[in-house]
């Protein structure tokens, strides 16, 4: 079933994210996480896809399991990196075949080692060629992705914005924000998204902190900051894996609380392919 009439359908969405494990033990250990997850009744779940299509064969593969094995509505993601056209058009079809409704079409960050996006000769620049290429060729429900601090690359968050806009005019259908920690930049970005003609659901990406020093790391990557009182907090606890994970959870348990309070349309969980903190969140939820 396509997502965004998942979206119509539900007052409020839980959604999460994997990646392809490397090996076949990592495998083994998603399907339990994606197993009991299940249990929590998520609108869907999405699956990414490696710099330069490095897993672009398990993408399809967890993707399809999923849908049609574990019986939870899928989403493949797709970038733009080290593909022409033919062999993304290519990729589309087999996703077609395996019968996958859903699209999350990405530009995609840089390969590893890579200073900047150089795109592939005959391939597409911007996640908005992309998403105008599958609306024209497919039937595909597309999810495009909206970054409330705005894109590393980008100049400006308005000049962001007008990207953002480009995406949906070419046929995004919904939108999942990078992660961030501290709601007013959502609540910013929604409010700038509704002022220049952003009409689709908008749904605030979450990371539960697990661990410090991978949260530092992510957010240098994809430029997301965090908070001062949060930083501080986590330096003084860091030591304490444990007590970094509760903190984490709490911490998230809150900013999912007041988002859905305010509007939010769901929330989409960026898991790191582990349960015990999305599971503790949503149960959370659940107790209001």
């Amino acid at each position: 079933m396509k997502i965004r009439d998942l979206l119509q359908q539900s007052k409020q969405s839980f959604s999460f994210e994997f990646f392809p494990p490397k090996n076949d033990s990592g495998f083994e250990e998603l399907y339990k996480t994606i197993g009991l997850l299940k249990q929590l009744h998520p609108t869907f779940v999405s699956v990414t896809y490696g710099a330069g299509g490095s897993t672009r064969r398990k993408t399809i593969e967890l993707v399809a399991r999923i849908k049609h094995e574990i019986q939870i509505e899928s989403m493949a993601h797709l970038t733009c990196v080290g593909s022409t056209r033919e062999e993304i058009d290519a990729i589309l079809t087999e996703i077609q075949k395996r019968g996958i409704e859903n699209v999350l079409a990405l530009r995609g960050d840089p390969p590893r080692g890579a200073q900047s996006f150089v795109p592939t000769p005959g391939g597409f620049r911007y996640a908005n060629e992309l998403v105008a290429f599958i609306r024209q060729k497919y039937d595909f429900c597309i999810g495009v992705a909206g970054y409330p601090e705005g894109h590393q690359e980008s100049p400006s968050l308005q000049q962001d914005l007008e990207n953002l806009k480009r995406k949906v005019d070419a046929g995004g259908d919904f939108i999942i924000t990078q992660l961030f920690f501290d709601n007013r930049f959502y609540f910013d970005f929604v409010e700038r998204a509704r002022r220049i003609g952003i009409t689709i659901p908008i749904i605030p990406g979450i990371m539960p902190i697990i661990n410090f020093g991978q949260i530092k790391r992510f957010t240098e990557m994809c430029g997301a900051s965090i908070p001062s009182p949060l930083l501080h907090r986590l330096e003084a606890i860091q030591e304490d894996r444990e007590a970094v994970e509760a903190y984490g959870i709490e911490y998230a348990t809150l900013q999912c609380q007041e988002l859905l309070a305010n509007g939010a349309p769901g929330i989409h969980f960026y898991t790191l392919n582990r349960s015990k903190a999305t599971w503790q969140i949503f149960q959370n939820l659940q107790r209001g």
